[in-house]
């Protein structure tokens, strides 16, 4: 709350020091000084108020600009107390602000009107920044993925570096080649030396070498995921279950790490694909993300640890700073041949200056072909000065060159593009679109994507082909630093506010298309109210791509947000942010949502919320094997439903209990799934209760009550079918488990019925899980009855193809017995 209240104070402090200044002062400060009296007896407000407006004019026509953020800070500080002492003054200065200075208090009138949850809000259709970027079509289903082509376009001029990649192509292969074993090559070497670039620029060169396509993994996002996670498996495991979406094949992914590498093998057998892994830091990595089609190839950058792939037969391609011909080449294809023949000593003292680093050199050419660029004897002067201050302030290394050859560039941005360079490196990701960037910023997006050509074009940020942008690491870090220097601490704060409100508001409309019955403690109505929903509307993206495209991002957010304790805002993304994994189960990035969430929810004290998260959370800890954190989590979810009082919310933590004790307590189970039931029908749910229903059907027939689970059952499958939007899936569910119970009851030729019906239904939804279920339970039925075993081959036939699809183990077992059939 604290936090929360010294940025309420902040926005508030940076529109009255606006006012101050501002041609409605002599109107407003009458206003202002009543407002502060009544609330520090004894003190001269108004006197307080007017010293203030005359120091900051007169600091203002001297060219203090420390003045103003001194000023900021101090009535920040008074602020805070006001509001600390009198939580209802923040709403009457809002209202008094509003009426003396309406466009320049709508910061803080919003943060105050939406409650002091989400940092500095927008209004409107402005909640968000939009989405900017293209979203990859939706790749369910087999038939419908595209050939792989991910590996990211170099947009920057690429040049020299020749040795190597004719190194990459005696390593990894060349065309005439033949196929041959699978081949690895590693890029080594200094950040910002230019292993990116150099292995997405081999990528465009060798893509006629691999016909089935070109995977890429960046693991520096998927370090952003896992870094909280122990086990070095995490993000190599999330890397594996992207690496099978984008392969032919089904959609359904194993949990476990040994299974989707298993099946990633089976799957790249017969291609013959690249895969460039970005930023590598284990060899472990490399190993299990090695196909196995003849003719494929991965080519690998990191630095430092890799060493040991050697031993694998992996070729160490070291990839050091450009020499001076190296560097002089690059800025004659950047500046012209004739500019560096005309300073040719002073071109050789870039290079020198720039450390041979590509990032560097690329900013000091952009400055030389710009507008009233400087000739290179200036620009080496300006360098030689700016590496000497850094020097003197013990600055080393890589950091030191980039730091020489930035701080110039930054000093020449106009001052709206200064700002946002600097908070662009207060963004939680290095990867952004212009929505991320205008709200970062808090300005409209088509200015963000002038602004953004403005920094693109000085060589600070890099646009992709898919309208993202990237900020390199080095260059990211000064801005950070810039940011620290010149930025109000409690900006930072803000821009994680409007960060965050960003993602939220967008991943909320993504939770309503993909899944629009569903409990959900968040009331995010006044919030979403007026806002735009991209996926609502024609042509726009799919929410299930958005969302695992940015997957990395929100939870970079949360992480963010925790420690900037905005908990409310924390804990409704992470309730919105599941929903992605019901479809795709990044198992390691959905237990530390949840994780984050269910403290966030604590620490607010909202137990409903709490309640709703750490029941979430027992998903992924069953699926992890982690039982008794599972068994922890739903108790203590069961306690504090209990005492939210809320009906719905109780009935699914009760859902979620039943379907752990069908694992490990089933004699307890339909205690559990009735409790549901009645819940659910005491609020009236009439879905949750039918899904309760189905539950406690297959627990009591689970327990031997069959007679009391066929009335169950089809009071569920009545209740789904009923329904005036038809829950198909569910309805074909319970219809396979009412065949097996009608074999329990001795009524073998209405099970085989029912279970043809479901299984019809089950493939039409794509449940193929569930579909694979259901025919080994009718094969098992059709096998115990005379002549049916061409039923039985057919079910077991199509039910390995499906595990085997998925990689699971169950495939074998199954193809065992199906070879046992004979003939």
């Amino acid at each position: 709350m604290e936090a929360e209240l010294a940025a309420l104070a902040a926005s508030g402090a940076t529109t009255l020091v606006g006012l101050m200044v501002s041609e409605s002062w002599e109107r407003a400060k009458g206003s202002l000084a009543r407002f502060f009296a009544r609330r520090a007896a004894g003190e001269d407000a108004a006197g307080e108020l007017q010293a203030s407006s005359t120091g900051l004019d007169s600091a203002q026509a001297a060219g203090d600009a420390s003045a103003r953020a001194d000023l900021q800070a101090r009535w920040q500080q008074r602020l805070e107390d006001v509001f600390r002492e009198d939580p209802g003054a923040a709403q009457e200065l809002a209202g008094l602000l509003s009426e003396l200075a309406p466009d320049a208090s709508r910061r803080f009138v919003s943060l105050v009107s939406g409650g002091v949850n989400y940092g500095p809000a927008f209004q409107g259709s402005h909640i968000h920044g939009g989405i900017t970027f293209n979203v990859r079509p939706d790749q369910s289903g087999p038939d419908a993925r595209p050939l792989p082509d991910q590996v990211p376009v170099t947009t920057v001029l690429f040049s020299n570096r020749t040795a190597e990649l004719a190194v990459l192509d005696e390593t990894l292969g060349t065309l005439e080649g033949g196929l041959g074993p699978v081949r690895v090559g590693v890029l080594g070497g200094l950040p910002g030396v230019g292993k990116t670039t150099m292995a997405w620029r081999w990528a465009e060169r060798a893509r006629r070498r691999f016909p089935d396509g070109q995977l890429y993994v960046d693991f520096a996002a998927l370090r952003t995921q896992s870094e909280l996670a122990t086990g070095a498996g995490a993000d190599v495991s999330e890397a594996l279950a992207m690496c099978l979406r984008s392969l032919p094949g089904s959609d359904s992914i194993p949990s476990s790490l040994a299974e989707r590498t298993n099946l990633f093998r089976s799957r790249s057998a017969g291609l013959r694909i690249l895969l460039v892994l970005d930023d590598v830091n284990q060899p472990a990595h490399v190993r299990a993300l090695t196909p196995k089609g003849p003719g494929s190839a991965v080519l690998v950058t990191g630095r430092g640890r890799l060493g040991e792939l050697a031993l694998d037969g992996a070729r160490l391609i070291s990839v050091k700073p450009l020499d001076a011909h190296g560097g002089l080449t690059l800025l004659t294809d950047r500046c012209g041949q004739e500019t560096v023949a005309a300073e040719p000593q002073a071109a050789r003292r870039l290079v020198e200056l720039c450390g041979g680093l590509p990032v560097a050199l690329q900013v000091v050419a952009a400055r030389l072909v710009g507008d009233d660029s400087p000739s290179m004897t200036e620009l080496a002067a300006e360098l030689d000065n700016e590496a000497g201050r850094l020097a003197g302030m013990a600055l080393e290394g890589e950091e030191s060159t980039v730091s020489a050859v930035l701080n110039p560039s930054y000093r020449l941005l106009p001052p709206d593009a200064a700002r946002l360079y600097r908070l662009l490196g207060w963004l939680p990701v290095g990867v952004f679109d212009a929505g991320v960037a205008a709200v970062a910023a808090d300005l409209d997006t088509a200015r963000a994507k002038r602004l953004l050509g403005v920094l693109t074009k000085a060589s600070l940020v890099e646009a992709g082909g898919d309208g993202r942008y990237r900020m390199h690491d080095l260059v990211r870090l000064h801005a950070r630093e810039r940011a620290a220097d010149e930025e109000q601490e409690s900006e930072q704060e803000a821009l994680i506010g409007r960060v965050g409100t960003h993602y939220l508001v967008l991943t909320a409309f993504a939770d309503r298309a993909l899944r629009r019955e569903r409990l959900r403690i968040a009331d995010l109505s006044a919030l979403l109210h007026g806002a735009d929903d991209p996926f609502a509307a024609a042509g726009g993206p799919p929410a299930l791509e958005w969302l695992d495209t940015e997957r990395s991002a929100v939870l970079a957010v949360l992480r963010s947000a925790v420690r900037h304790e905005l908990h409310t805002l924390v804990w409704q993304l992470a309730e919105a942010f599941t929903v992605l994994f019901l479809y795709r189960r990044y198992l390691g990035t959905w237990k530390e949502s949840l994780e984050l969430g269910a403290a966030s929810a604590a620490a607010a004290a909202d137990v409903a919320a709490e309640a709703r998260l750490r029941s979430l959370l027992s998903r992924p800890l069953l699926d992890l094997g982690e039982n008794g954190r599972a068994a922890a989590e739903l108790d203590q979810a069961v306690v504090l439903a209990e005492a939210s009082g809320h009906l719905v919310l109780r009935a699914s933590v009760q859902e979620f209990l039943g379907r752990y004790r069908d694992l490990f307590e089933p004699s307890h189970a339909v205690e559990a799934y009735r409790r549901s039931l009645e819940l659910n029908e005491s609020a009236g749910e009439a879905r949750g209760a039918a899904i309760a229903a189905f539950f406690l059907g297959c627990a009591q027939d689970t327990q031997g009550d069959h007679t009391q689970a066929m009335a169950t059952l089809s009071r569920a499958l009545q209740d789904l079918q009923s329904r005036q939007e038809p829950d198909r899936r569910m309805a074909a569910r319970a219809q396979a488990a009412i065949g097996v119970v009608r074999d329990h009851l001795g009524q073998s030729e209405e099970a085989i019925g029912d279970l043809r019906e479901a299984i019809r239904a089950l493939k039409e939804a794509g449940a193929t899980h569930y579909e694979a279920q259901a025919l080994v339970q009718l094969a098992d039925i059709a096998q115990r009855t005379s002549g049916r075993e061409d039923l039985v081959r057919a079910c077991l036939t199509r039910a390995v193809e499906i595990h085997e699809a998925a990689g699971s183990r169950t495939a074998e077992i199954l193809r065992q017995r199906l070879d046992g059939l004979g003939g």
